[in-house]
């Protein structure tokens, strides 16, 4: 990084401004904006998820308190709360979600070689939903039930650099499993799921594009054994079969054969059974990969603990979503610069040292360092232990 830059310049330095216009291009987002521009309006919001700032109000007074700064890191005017409400409720939404998608498409091409916690040269993904609880009489296209509202974030996570890859923003009362229709599988990719997920007609349109899922069962399912296979029950594996679903409606749904794998957590003693269609991996294989699975809800909870996702800037659909958008590709631009800068400490450490430095003119890496405790390195929260790469 250059010296002499701000922390907040030199993340920004990681930003192609060539995508960005683009985005901004596609949907004619800078339309009859005199002023206040679409990456006006995304520095704004960056800094607010950075900073960690509650209110739009608390956006414009810190803002303005650093106004002098401002210029150097591209906001070329005067920021009014008003003028980034009127943004945020009528700048397209889907501006910002492509240009998280351009940093995710980056993020995941400086991650692809990182381990995982089973040894596969395959990708990994796992899938889960998330609810954000929100109050239907202030929120009133977001509805989850009669008297409740809600937006419910659908995301496919990729397991090498933890890297979401695919969001979905939706009102709550969508249906999680609904998720599985709007996805593109990846042929040879392993997609790991709760038994919330469990729906053989979409479990079989997976297998017929050549990716692979790894699922729990449900506790009533019922299951015809054809074939039961070696185990070893020292690694807590305590059956493994080949065979189909007993009922005529699921096994309409799913003609091919299914692998039945239960296993005992050593840790829990919680008795555990998987469903797949992957044959010829090891048993313990499979148990391995669902419990990388857990990933996925670690992500979940670091990111409703560390982004400004909970208290939103605006009411309507388009300012939420696009409060969202921004918050994800704030996370993945910091986990760019993270594998860039080879900065060996966590996400978490990484982000707390941006919120007190972001108009600070010292390289990030040695910001990091100075802050990073020397004798132990471990974050507070159990959650960021997943970023611990």
């Amino acid at each position: 990084m250059l010296t002499g830059r701000t922390d907040f310049a030199q993340l920004l330095a990681q930003v192609s401004a060539q995508s960005f216009r683009t985005c901004v291009g596609r949907y004619h987002g800078n339309y009859k904006a005199s002023r206040f521009s679409c990456w006006d309006q995304y520095l704004c919001l960056a800094f607010a998820q950075l900073t960690y700032r509650e209110s739009l109000r608390d956006i414009e007074t810190c803002l303005r308190a650093l106004q002098a700064k401002l210029y150097h890191v591209g906001i070329r005017t005067r920021v009014a709360r008003s003028t980034l409400a009127d943004a945020n409720d009528t700048r397209d939404w889907r501006i910002y979600a492509d240009f998280a998608q351009s940093l995710i498409r980056t993020a995941r091409a400086l991650y692809v070689h990182d381990p995982l916690a089973v040894e596969l040269t395959d990708t990994v993904y796992a899938l889960d939903a998330t609810t954000i609880d929100l109050c239907l009489s202030v929120f009133p296209w977001a509805h989850d039930s009669a008297r409740h509202g809600a937006v419910k974030r659908h995301t496919l996570l990729d397991l090498r650099g933890q890297i979401p890859t695919v969001v979905h923003i939706e009102p709550g009362k969508r249906s999680e499993i609904a998720f599985l229709d709007d996805l593109v599988f990846e042929a040879g990719a392993f997609y790991l799921m709760d038994r919330g997920y469990v729906d053989f007609t979409r479990l079989y349109r997976i297998t017929t594009t050549g990716a692979c899922f790894v699922t729990r069962s449900k506790r009533n399912l019922c299951f015809t054994r054809r074939l039961s296979r070696p185990i070893d029950p020292g690694t807590g594996i305590r059956s493994d079969q080949v065979g189909v679903p007993a009922h005529l409606k699921a096994r309409e749904a799913y003609p091919a054969p299914l692998r039945r794998v239960s296993y005992v957590d050593p840790d829990t003693g919680k008795r555990l059974v998987f469903l797949t269609h992957q044959l010829s991996l090891p048993t313990l294989t499979i148990a391995q990969l669902y419990r990388s699975r857990w990933q996925v809800e670690l992500f979940f909870k670091w990111i409703k603990q560390h982004l400004r996702i909970k208290a939103f800037y605006g009411t309507s659909a388009n300012a939420v979503k696009t409060q969202i958008w921004i918050a994800i590709s704030g996370y993945v631009l910091v986990a760019i610069v993270k594998k860039r800068l080879g900065l060996d400490v966590s996400l978490y450490q990484i982000l707390q040292v941006l919120s007190v430095t972001l108009f600070e003119k010292i390289p990030i890496s040695m910001a990091v360092f100075d802050a990073a405790p020397q004798d132990d390195a471990t974050p507070p929260a159990n959650q960021s232990q997943l970023f611990d790469l």
